[in-house]
């Protein structure tokens, strides 16, 4: 199937802390897309498992992510080269990747989950970098290997996948 059902997906939230946040472009919208998608994930049944590079340094994710979700410290850019992330990453056919920075450990997250077989997508408005540029480089990098390239908006409907949906009128209120 082409759609991104919310019962074959996990999302991954990659390196929202703290200390980072303020030298990314934009990076209010990209922490606002990003709460949006870790809300609809909730209201969809997707699990979310949070990353945390060098957390010694970086600190902690953003406090208005808050996560109860499971956080995996890491110091590799690529999540999946430290031995536990397999085992906290949900076994669902599809990850949805937000985060930062694009060009570095969601790139590298993403190729590596592409080597391990699974569909990746990434979604646009909710990845940052410190330069435009390298998040723009970065997509295309990534849509050139096989990645998905998505919207917040794109895959909360296609989570819903129809109007008759339970949590239809919770996830409107997302996305207005």
């Amino acid at each position: 199937m082409r759609t991104i059902e919310a019962g074959a997906s996990a999302l991954l939230m990659v390196d929202l802390q703290a200390r980072l946040m303020p030298a990314i472009a934009d990076h209010e919208a990209v922490l606002r897309e990003a709460k949006r998608l870790r809300d609809a994930a909730a209201l969809c049944g997707v699990p979310v498992l949070f990353t945390e590079q060098n957390p010694g340094r970086l600190g902690a994710t953003v406090p208005a992510l808050a996560p109860a979700e499971p956080r995996l410290p890491k110091m590799g850019f690529d999540a999946g080269r430290d031995p536990a992330f397999d085992a906290a990453l949900p076994d669902r056919a599809t990850v949805l990747l937000c985060g930062v920075e694009a060009h570095v450990c969601v790139l590298q997250t993403a190729l590596g989950l592409l080597d391990r077989g699974r569909r990746v997508a990434v979604v646009e408005d909710a990845v940052g970098s410190r330069a435009p540029a390298s998040k723009a480089a970065a997509l295309r990098r990534l849509e050139r290997h096989g990645v998905e390239i998505v919207t917040v908006e794109m895959t909360v409907f296609e989570w819903l996948g129809s109007a008759e949906h339970p949590r239809f009128r919770d996830a409107m209120a997302l996305v207005k």
